[in-house]
């Protein structure tokens, strides 16, 4: 049981946030939110989390987090409809993505992102 704050910038803690999304005891119930468990993923090395949100048809056969990036902060710009635009920082540096998701069996899943 985690107490802190969630990776994800909400303000929550882990198990009140992501934390039951990553244990696949709950779904996402918006594009954000599983944008967010995503971002918590990537942060605590969570390969299966991001192998089971990504869709087939777009998931590379490597999903695994680099292990030696060091994420910093998560800021979501915009969410609306099937598209999230956010900014991930790490230790030396920041990502601007607009990930677009889709509902696959009645589950969000990630499908792709634009980086600018």
């Amino acid at each position: 049981m985690l107490t802190t704050s969630c990776p994800c910038g909400t303000g929550e803690t882990y198990d009140a946030c992501c934390g039951p999304l990553l244990a696949s005891v709950a779904q996402a119930s918006s594009p954000e939110q599983l944008m967010r468990s995503r971002y918590t993923a990537f942060v605590l090395g969570d390969a299966d989390h991001l192998f089971r949100t990504w869709h087939p048809r777009t998931r590379p056969d490597d999903v695994r987090p680099d292990p030696a990036t060091r994420w910093t902060g998560l800021e979501v710009i915009a969410a609306e409809g099937d598209t999230v635009e956010f900014v991930a920082s790490w230790e030396g540096g920041s990502m601007h993505e607009v990930s677009r998701f889709e509902q696959r069996a009645g589950r969000w899943c990630y499908v792709d992102g634009a980086v600018t």
